[in-house]
């Protein structure tokens, strides 16, 4: 009897109330098990949280796998359960893992069809592109914080983050630390060395040079902060004036008079030399030729020099190697969209319930007034039961807006730029400078190796797998193409 083990996870409490249950993943994944034969060697299961953030279950599930010498079986409810990211795709993958996706009807191994691999890195895609829209949804409201005037993350040294009352308050043991810094630094003698040493003897505090730089940078000792690139005036008390911050930027100006040329290197951290794997380094000449050689930090290497011209079309000929002809690019779109449209009518049906339990909430809140009003009910047992009801309005209201974003098409069109851009990736970057040209790379490309005769790539996922079909010539496959990635079940919405 084959060996397998079981992967359970919800990302929220609220996942679990909605129907994402770990027991109804674990009763699914069991009867699985027994209906195929499967003998379950452990169970892992993750639980996520605002506040928690990392799966460690699934940690010790690749340990486990690692140190079986036979287990090499998942079973797993769908996609998404398994993974949001492509690091854990490859982990599993590198482990020659079997894995059984139950609700998608798909096995994914070393040996299943280039397609089906190819369909599973579109769901990965997919999956990673839903995690990056609840990251995102998560940084703009940081910004609403910024743009209320207070610093969404750890205060710094001299400051502290009150949580009891949601803000940042003068720290009293840190502040006279940086007071002392400004105020010795802004005489203009006293270089960053010596700063830190009459630091350390007076204060017994110990601080790295660039630190102590940093500190003496930072706007936020006098109301201003950085956040996603814009400058926020900040609602936090200061104890450094604005004079005796310019005097120390002065100063700093003073000890700090290098001068740097800047150009735009196009191809800059795309290249390692392929003989010792050591970066390739840039070279300008006469303030306008670009040239790319290894950087010799292991000793002397034979690869050559190379223009920036030749790198272009060196690299330009590794976008050859990702075409999807264009049948089949439909095809796959087709059954994209398919899957799109029963996700959308899933989203349509959880948007219902919830707004259904947030009409319930709302008039369980009037009767609970009205009860108020005539005296049915007492004003602390009322407020008890607002505070109570107004938590879940609004968790239900989160839940509603995150609905918003998983309707609105993003990760259908995220796969199809993929897929568009591999079918026209080489007559694009043909039609653009170099700078554009390395925008495109990087989109497709993780690195490359380089010598005097080839280019030896590393695509990122999916276009490895494109690039795999390609390679192989599979592309005709009729019975492969003829597959269609199952949607999901009716109610299991993307978590």
């Amino acid at each position: 009897m084959n060996t397998a083990v079981i992967y359970a996870r919800v990302s929220s409490r609220e996942q679990e109330q909605e129907g994402y249950s770990i027991p109804a993943q674990l009763k699914l994944l069991k009867e699985y098990a027994f209906r195929n034969g499967f003998r379950i060697e452990r169970e892992f299961v993750d639980v996520e949280t605002a506040k928690t953030t990392g799966r460690k279950d699934f940690g010790e599930m690749v340990d486990f796998l690692k140190r079986s010498g036979k287990c090499r079986i998942i079973l797993v409810e769908k996609t998404d359960r398994l993974y949001r990211n492509f690091r854990d795709a490859v982990t599993l993958e590198e482990l020659d893992t079997e894995i059984h996706l139950v609700k998608e009807n798909e096995v994914i191994s070393k040996d299943s069809k280039s397609y089906s691999k190819f369909v599973h890195g579109i769901r990965v895609l997919m999956a990673k592109n839903y995690s990056d829209n609840l990251r995102e949804e998560v940084k703009k409201g940081m910004v609403e914080k910024a743009e209320q005037g207070i610093y969404p993350g750890h205060a710094p040294f001299g400051f502290i983050n009150d949580r009891t009352e949601r803000n940042i308050k003068i720290h009293p043991q840190e502040a006279p630390v940086i007071t002392r810094m400004y105020e010795l630094y802004a005489t203009g003698h006293v270089s960053l060395a010596d700063l830190r040493g009459i630091i350390r003897r007076d204060y017994g505090r110990t601080f790295a040079k660039g630190y102590i730089h940093r500190m003496l940078q930072n706007p936020f000792y006098i109301g201003y902060f950085e956040w996603s690139g814009k400058t926020y005036r900040g609602s936090h008390e200061t104890f450094i004036t604005n004079d005796l911050f310019q005097r120390v930027q002065r100063a700093l100006q003073q000890h700090n008079r290098g001068k740097y040329g800047k150009h735009d290197i196009a191809f800059r951290g795309l290249l390692t030399c392929a003989h010792d794997n050591c970066t390739m380094t840039t070279e300008l000449k006469k303030g306008k030729y670009v040239y790319y050689r290894c950087s010799g930090y292991r000793g002397k290497c034979d690869t050559p020099r190379f223009t920036e011209s030749e790198i272009s079309e060196k690299l330009g000929e590794l976008l050859k190697a990702i075409y999807i002809p264009d049948e089949v690019l439909e095809r796959i779109q087709n059954a994209l969209a398919s899957h799109q449209e029963r996700s959308h009518k899933n989203v349509e049906a959880q948007r219902t319930r919830l707004e259904q339990r947030l009409a319930n909430v709302r008039v369980k809140m009037d009767r609970a007034y009205d009860d108020k009003l005539s005296g049915v009910i007492d004003e602390d047992f009322w407020n008890q039961k607002m505070n109570d009801w107004r938590n879940e309005e609004q968790q239900i209201q989160m839940a509603l807006d995150g609905l918003k974003q998983s309707s609105n098409g993003d990760r259908l069109l995220d796969a199809k730029r993929v897929l568009e851009l591999a079918n026209k990736a080489h007559f694009l970057y043909v039609t653009q400078n170099s700078a554009e040209q390395a925008r495109l790379l990087k989109l497709v490309l993780l690195n490359c190796g380089i010598d005097e005769l080839s280019v030896y790539p590393t695509y990122r996922k999916p276009f490895d797998l494109i690039f795999q079909r390609v390679k192989n010539q599979e592309w005709s496959g009729r019975e492969d193409l003829n597959l269609r990635p199952p949607g999901p079940e009716p109610g299991a919405l993307p978590g």
